[in-house]
C-alpha cells in the first residue's frame, strides 16, 4: 500500500482554547496530521484574477498550503466568517461545511422553510410583523404558551417562552422596536425542558444525547446549564436527523429534535456543533471521527483532481495527434 503523506488541516475558530477546537487539533495530531488554528477575524483576503489568497495575521503568512478546512464559525461573526469560508472554496480547498449550507442553517426561518418544502416535520411556525397579526399567529400555532425565536441565535440565546397573549404582544413589540424579527412557534408540551441532539458526520449519526433543562428553565442547551445523557436513537429519529442534514447540505451538523406525541420534530440545525457534552457523557471520540472524515474527504477530492488532470492530458494528446493528422492530410 503506498505511503500517504500527512495532511495539513485548518480549523477556523476564534480561540484555540475552546474545547472543540482543542480536541480537533489534538485528534489531528494524534492521527499524524498537522493542524493550524486560524481566527477568521484575523484573516484578510486577496481577490482578483490569478490572485486569490488568504492571509492570517501577517501579510507574509498565507494560508495557501492547507489541504482541508473545518469551519467553526460563531453566530456573532457569520458574515465575515462566511466570506473567509467562501474564499477557501474559490481557492479550491476542500471544506467540511461550505458557506451556502452554513448560511442556510444560521437563518432559522430560511432553514425551516427549506425543511418544510421537503416534508420534514417541524413545529408549526408563523412569521408576523405587525400587531394586527399577533392574535392570528398565536392561534395558528395552537395558542399560548408559544415559543418566540430570533431569526439568528445560538446556544439558546434569543429563545423565549410567552405564557399569555399579552406577553407575546409585549415581547414582539419590544423586539420589533429594535428592528428584530421573531418566529412564533408551537410549544410542544410533552417535550418541555427536554430535547434530543444528534451529531451527524458524513451522513451518519455518530452520537446522540437527550438534554434536560435545569428546574424552572425550558431551554435544554448545555450552555444554559442543561444535563445530557447518551442515547441510542430510534430509527425514525435517526432517519429524520440524517435527512434534515442532507437537505440543508451540511457534512457535519448537530440536529436538535423534540419528542412529541406525534413523532420527532426538527427544531434546529447547527453547522458548528459543540460536542463537549457528548464526549463528557460517554467515551465517544467525536473529534477523531470528524478529523478522519475530513482527511478522507480531502483525499477523495485530491484523487478527483488528479483524475481530471489525467483526462485533460490524455484529451490534449489525442487532440494534438488528430490535428497533426489533419495537417498531414492537407499536405498530401
Amino acid at each position: 500500500m503506498p505511503h500517504r503523506r500527512p495532511l495539513k488541516l485548518c480549523i477556523l475558530s476564534r480561540k484555540r482554547t475552546l474545547y472543540t477546537t482543542r480536541r480537533l487539533v489534538s485528534a489531528a495530531r494524534r492521527q499524524g496530521h498537522t493542524a493550524v488554528v486560524a481566527d477568521p477575524l484575523a484573516c484578510h483576503m486577496g481577490i482578483g484574477p490569478r490572485f486569490n489568497t488568504i492571509y492570517h495575521r501577517s501579510p507574509r503568512k498565507q494560508l495557501t498550503d492547507v489541504d482541508v478546512v473545518i469551519p467553526r464559525i460563531g453566530a456573532s461573526i457569520t458574515e465575515y466568517g462566511l466570506a473567509i469560508v467562501n474564499q477557501f472554496d474559490i481557492m479550491g480547498v476542500p471544506l467540511i461545511n461550505n458557506s451556502v449550507p452554513i448560511a442556510r442553517s444560521r437563518d432559522k426561518l430560511r432553514c425551516l422553510q427549506l425543511l418544510s418544502r421537503h416534508g420534514v416535520d417541524i413545529p408549526r411556525t408563523v412569521m408576523a410583523r405587525t400587531p394586527a397579526q399577533i392574535e392570528r399567529a398565536v392561534r395558528l400555532v395552537g395558542g399560548c404558551p408559544v415559543v418566540l425565536k430570533l431569526l439568528q441565535g445560538a446556544q439558546g440565546l434569543g429563545v423565549l417562552l410567552a405564557e399569555t397573549p399579552q406577553q407575546v404582544e409585549s415581547l414582539l413589540d419590544t423586539f420589533w422596536g429594535m428592528n428584530q424579527n421573531l418566529l412564533v412557534q408551537e410549544y410542544i408540551r410533552e417535550s418541555s425542558g427536554r430535547d434530543v441532539r444528534a451529531l451527524i458526520v458524513g451522513g451518519q449519526v455518530v452520537a446522540a444525547m437527550r438534554r434536560t433543562a435545569l428546574a424552572g428553565e425550558f431551554r435544554s442547551n448545555i450552555h444554559r446549564g442543561g444535563a445530557g445523557s447518551l442515547i441510542d436513537l430510534e430509527p425514525e429519529y435517526e432517519r429524520l436527523a440524517v435527512q434534515a442534514t442532507a437537505i440543508v447540505g451540511l457534512q457535519v451538523a448537530g440536529v436538535d429534535l423534540l419528542e412529541s406525541s406525534r413523532g420527532p420534530k426538527v427544531i434546529e440545525i447547527n453547522s458548528s456543533p459543540g460536542f463537549e457534552g457528548l464526549e463528557a457523557a460517554g467515551s465517544r471520540d467525536i473529534a477523531g471521527t470528524i478529523v478522519r472524515y475530513a482527511v478522507d474527504y480531502a483525499r477523495q477530492k485530491m484523487r478527483g483532481r488528479r483524475s481530471m488532470t489525467t483526462v485533460r492530458v490524455r484529451a490534449s494528446r489525442v487532440n494534438g495527434r488528430r490535428a497533426a493528422a489533419r495537417r498531414a492530410r492537407q499536405l498530401t
